[in-house]
């Protein structure tokens, strides 16, 4: 096996395990999680429930990769660092903002 091809099955490895780890994680306890657990003791059909939760996935990761390609052709790598960094601080405070109203609200009840 040539240096190159060694290479290249290293970072389409790292590019798959960073991919992998990173969405599973994030999409531990959320919403859609449980969204489909809750699907899915209504149902009485966990393999739809299952297959069609993975349809979702898959077809907004890959809007998600389409948009991430385009974005990359377009702006510089510093700027889209930047515009990612902003938006997730922005996201942060508005679940914090939302949080702390759920719990002002529930406090003066």
């Amino acid at each position: 096996m040539s240096e190159q091809t060694s290479h290249e099955s290293r970072s389409f490895a790292a590019v798959l395990f960073s991919t992998f780890t990173t969405v599973f994680i994030a999409e531990l306890g959320d919403k859609t999680q449980l969204a489909t657990l809750l699907l899915s003791a209504q149902s009485g059909s966990p393999v739809l429930v299952f297959i069609g939760a993975a349809l979702a996935l898959i077809a907004s990761s890959l809007v998600g990769v389409l948009v991430g390609q385009w974005l990359a052709k377009t702006l510089p790598p510093e700027r889209l660092e930047l515009m990612a960094g902003v938006l997730m601080v922005a996201l942060g405070i508005w679940l914090g903002l939302q949080a702390a109203r759920s719990l002002w609200l529930n406090a003066a009840s």
